[in-house]
């Protein structure tokens, strides 16, 4: 196996990651958080409006850290919202890039993992890969129901780090992972609770657009017959309700802010960080921890309900994501959750080397790489 200098390319919703690895060995690793500040000139336009914010962020990052970009072998990003796939490592083509630009199952940060991989990519001779994107569909047949033949559920989460933490959870259980029962709950800008049966997530809420619990930027499954009137009221158009689903809800549309540690601090301390839209004018340290508990009895509900679909045999509840990092929230869920099952945390995501790994298997196995 050979030592390959490889690009990782990690967009979220309200922040960048960019790593670098020198074979196995990870150069330097650098996250970017935006402000709501910083977001808001871009947040009724396309994501792929924030491109050029986001490339000068990898470049900038690769300048910062003396990398020379003629020395990268490749560039692999985070998948997007392209149509449903099977999991593994896929090159970026035409046919994928143009499903990444469209957005052809909704609009996401993650949709320029690819863009951005292939734009430096190809401006350096080299190849380009997405893996393991959110539209990995491993759904049970069931699962697909909603109660509107015209809207069936779909299948859209955070799927590589979901998998990856499940591997390490059942590595700790001392299980093989297609032989483990697992709950695993990925918590960040946006909240992906997976049944992990078989080596497959058999049932998800799909995190992007509506539900599931709210996040800190999105409202997550809302009262259907009170937004069917909102979008009929002539009070909004399509765009503001796009963004009170996906951009402006959650805890943004109650306190102002997504930054949860700002709002950790403000619950605590009563400080509020500069430029992180919150104000304690109008929202309380009281009003705000409610906030915040509300969100986690959300999270905990709807691992309540995957218990269901796993007919109770659960092995481990999994928590991960930023949000995992948080002392509170995770309190919270294990206080609601933990009668069910065992409770094993992984705190962030270490995507980037999962998708570097990704990356190093098709240019040791060009045969494996996946055509979209």
């Amino acid at each position: 196996m050979a030592d390959y200098n490889i690009l990782v390319i990690n967009p979220g919703s309200t922040s960048d990651e960019v790593s670098y690895f020198r074979g196995d060995t990870e150069v330097f690793h650098k996250t970017v958080r935006y402000s709501p500040d910083e977001l808001k000139p871009y947040e009724r336009e396309k994501i792929t409006s924030q491109f050029d914010l986001r490339k000068r962020m990898v470049l900038g990052s690769l300048k910062e850290h003396s990398v020379d970009v003629k020395e990268i072998h490749a560039v692999i990003g985070r998948g997007g919202l392209v149509k449903p796939i099977e999991g593994g490592v896929y090159a970026v083509d035409e046919a994928l890039l143009a499903d990444l630009r469209e957005g052809v199952l909704g609009d996401h940060s993650s949709n320029l993992g690819g863009i951005i991989a292939k734009n430096i990519a190809d401006e350096n001779g080299i190849k380009s890969f997405i893996a393991d994107p959110v539209v990995v569909d491993e759904l049970d047949p069931v699962a697909r129901y909603s109660g509107m033949p015209e809207n069936p559920r779909i299948s859209i989460f955070h799927a590589l780090n979901q998998k990856r933490v499940g591997r390490h959870a059942a590595r700790q259980l001392g299980k093989p992972y297609e032989d483990c029962r697992l709950i695993v709950m990925h918590a960040g800008g946006g909240v992906s609770v997976g049944a992990h049966r078989g080596g497959r997530v058999v049932d998800v809420n799909n995190a992007l657009d509506g539900d599931g619990p709210f996040t800190p930027q999105r409202s997550g499954g809302v009262p259907a017959g009170g937004l069917v009137k909102m979008c009929f009221s002539g009070k909004y158009t399509l765009a503001d309700m796009k963004l009170k689903i996906k951009g402006r809800g959650g805890l943004t549309a109650y306190t102002g802010t997504s930054d949860c540690m700002a709002l950790e601090k403000y619950i605590e301390t009563g400080e509020v960080k500069p430029g992180c839209g919150l104000d304690p004018a109008k929202v309380s340290r009281e009003e705000a921890k409610a906030v915040v508990a509300a969100m986690a009895y959300q999270m905990s509900k709807e691992i309540c309900s995957m218990a269901a679909v796993l007919e109770g045999k659960v092995d481990a509840i999994v928590l991960t994501g930023g949000l995992a990092y948080d002392k509170f929230i995770v309190s919270e869920v294990k206080r609601r959750t933990g009668w069910l099952a065992q409770v094993l945390t992984y705190p962030g995501g270490d995507e980037m080397t999962a998708l570097r790994a990704q990356a190093q298997i098709a240019l040791d196995h060009p045969e494996k790489v996946r055509k979209y």
